[in-house]
Formats: C-alpha cells, structure tokens, sequence
C-alpha cells in the first residue's frame, strides 16, 4: 500500500524543510508506504521526496516490500536530528532533509528531495577512518550479508536502477552504502 499527496502542514512543520532549502515546500511530495520491519512484520512509513521522484519510490518501495526486505524505519528527518551526533543509534531510512553535503556548502541532493538512505546503520558512510554512523563500523565488512544490508547485485541496488537511480556504495571514495540518488551525486 501507497500514497502520494501534497505535504500536511503539521509534516512539512515537522521536517527540516524551511524557507532557505533549495527546493520549495510545494516541489515535495508526502510518501506513505507499506515495509517489512526487522521484526518480520509489516508498517507503515512516511517519506519527504521531490514530486519528480514520488513515482519512483512508490515503485522501488514496493518492490522492496515484495522482497520482504527489511528496514528498521521509514520517516520523515527532524530538525533535532541535524545537530545529533551520527552514533548511528537510529537506523531511519529517509529522503528528503535540508543540508549541505557532508563536508561542504552545496546542497545535497536530500535538500532536494531526490536522494534516500536506506538503513543506515547497515549500510554505513566510509571516507578514510571516517564511518558514519560511528557505531556501525562492524557493517563495513560486506562479505557477511546480514538482514538490512544493501549489496552490489541485490534487490535494493536493482530496484532503484530500475527507476534510474544510482548507489553510492558504488563509487570508489566515499563509500555511501545506504546513498541512492536521482542526480548521481
């Protein structure tokens, strides 16, 4: 089950969407999906995604959904969420979230709706020593698939392909395993 509406109020007041974001609140779209939870049964999440992409989701979710993959969560980024430290104590897989690319000043391309990060904790950021989130470095290991884990060649990665997005886990540095993207970026 899915749905594709204009964002509630009380969800875009809820987001870290605000007037300075490169895209604006009329450009996003309120997700919600049906997903498999690594307790073996079926929720329901909520994503933030650019209008030109809701389609996409809906689709790659489903898929996903058919799969049974798991995902611990499926929500919309707080605002408290940008400032915590990257623990890695959540595990949230979500879109759109108004910040600059790790590192630098422009914009990623959550800011605009057109990235998702698919369980976090599973699929960490490597650049270096650096692993984010710092708790996760136990997944950098890829050759123990574990539940939630997403590999070259596994129905994550495929089913994002398919509707023209691409992985960071496949680029050489940084290694962004939970990263796919409508902008390549």
């Amino acid at each position: 089950m899915s749905k594709i509406e204009a964002v509630p109020p009380d969800v875009l007041a809820r987001s870290t969407w605000q007037a300075a974001c490169p895209v604006s609140s009329t450009d996003l779209r309120y997700v919600t999906l049906s997903f498999w939870g690594f307790d073996g049964r079926a929720h329901t999440g909520e994503l933030l995604v650019n209008r030109t992409g809701a389609q996409a989701m809906v689709t790659v979710f489903g898929e996903l959904f058919a799969a049974r993959f798991p995902l611990e969560e499926v929500r919309v980024t707080s605002p408290a969420e940008l400032d915590a430290p990257p623990t890695g104590d959540g595990n949230d897989t979500s879109a759109f979230v108004c910040r600059p690319v790790r590192g630098q000043t422009n914009w990623s391309a959550h800011a605009y709706g057109l990235a998702v990060d698919v369980n976090p904790f599973c699929n960490p950021y490597s650049k270096g020593p650096l692993v984010l989130p710092e708790l996760a470095s136990a997944y950098l290991d890829r050759s123990r698939v574990r539940p939630g884990m997403v590999i070259a060649g596994g129905p994550v990665v495929r089913d994002f392909a398919a509707v023209g997005w691409s992985w960071g886990g496949a680029w050489t540095s940084p290694k962004d395993r939970m990263h796919f993207t409508a902008t390549g970026g």
